[in-house]
């Protein structure tokens, strides 16, 4: 239970079908300075407080597990090592991952509790005729999250619940009015948790107690254009925050750690269709037979594209998109759909864009 309308109305579904629930929130920092109250973030004092008091209404018995140490080692110390590895991370992936579907659903088999539950909007089905349980989409598509829910595994999904993925926002936060939940209508969260004032390069140089060199600014020829402020402040695609007077717009196009320059180009300069990934995760299908034909999603908030994927390697795939995608990014997800069925993901290594400028 994060302190959200979301998670507060999925105990109350299960309560609902009759299950023996407890509540559970993620204790996920050591120094709870690194979390401040705000609307946009979950995890905070406040939202503690907010998933107690529907425990509390929902008459169930409720608990803060302490996870801060894997927390730390698994999301916090990967998106520092990314972004000074001229990579963007997402750590609502791995806290998925590592936290809640591993170190959360690890507690509850301890418990000797059935099922994790979660305010998620996606849904889980079981196919008889493959034998596999399949990801699907959230019928209310403008908040699926099947994107950052790829890395579950057969076992998790067959002891995974999400109450909301045949329903719509709209009909949980009436759920939750109605039942005078004091979160009802509390913002969702948006923010990365852990970035206290939305920067995340002020809380890599506060993680790491340091800041990050000066470097130049260099074109596709390798002319310098000026000096960068450190190279965890840039991503690919970003245009906006360079401090530079152009002449044209210019995106960052790559980003090299050795010789720590960032690469400046035009918009076309960003697009490419290839991509290969690892630590591969199939839903669906147990391995990628020859060619499949699939859509693919390069980050959360991208148009999922036609594609064709091969696995040459148990933990690698290829994936070659119809058309090219604009800032395929290196630590980003790409995830296979088949329909509104995830077919897996994996994290992106190799882009035509890495390979063609750095």
């Amino acid at each position: 239970m994060s302190g959200g309308v979301d998670s507060s109305v999925a105990a109350f579904l299960m309560k609902e079908k009759g299950y023996e629930c407890i509540g559970a929130t993620m204790k996920l920092f050591q120094n709870e300075d690194v979390v401040v109250c705000r609307e946009h973030t979950c995890c905070s004092l406040d939202d503690v407080e907010d998933a107690r008091s529907v425990a509390r209404a929902l008459e169930m018995p409720y608990y803060v597990f302490n996870f801060s140490d894997r927390f730390k080692e698994e999301v916090m110390e990967k998106f520092v090592c990314s972004y000074e590895n001229a990579c963007t991370p997402n750590p609502c992936i791995d806290c998925n991952r590592y936290l809640k579907f591993e170190k959360l659903f690890q507690r509850a088999k301890e418990l000797s509790y059935d099922y994790v539950v979660t305010g998620h909007y996606a849904q889980i089905e079981y196919n008889e005729e493959t034998g596999r349980y399949l990801l699907k989409k959230s019928v209310d598509l403008s908040k699926d999250q099947s994107y950052v829910l790829y890395s579950l595994t057969q076992d998790q999904l067959a002891h995974v619940q999400f109450p909301l993925g045949g329903m719509h926002k709209t009909e949980a936060r009436e759920i939750a009015e109605t039942q005078g939940f004091i979160n009802a209508r509390k913002h969702d969260s948006q923010d990365i948790c852990f970035v206290v004032n939305g920067k995340y390069s002020d809380f890599i140089e506060q993680y790491r107690g340091k800041t990050y060199p000066e470097g130049d600014f260099v074109d596709l020829e390798g002319n310098v254009l000026g000096r960068h402020k450190g190279i965890i402040r840039y991503t690919i695609g970003q245009r906006k925050g360079l401090g530079l007077a152009l002449k044209e717009s210019m995106y960052v196009v790559a980003v090299d750690p050795v010789k720590n320059q960032v690469i400046l180009g035009r918009n076309e300069d960003l697009f490419s269709r290839e991509l290969i990934a690892n630590d591969v995760n199939l839903i669906s299908v147990d391995h990628i037979e020859g060619e499949m034909r699939v859509k693919a999603k390069v980050r959360y908030r991208h148009e999922e594209q036609w594609a064709t994927v091969t696995q040459p390697e148990p933990d690698k795939i290829r994936v070659v998109f119809d058309e090219p995608q604009r800032a395929i990014t290196c630590g980003q997800a790409v995830v296979l759909y088949d329909g509104d069925v995830v077919v897996g993901g994996a994290t992106i290594i190799e882009t035509e864009i890495a390979k063609r400028y750095s």
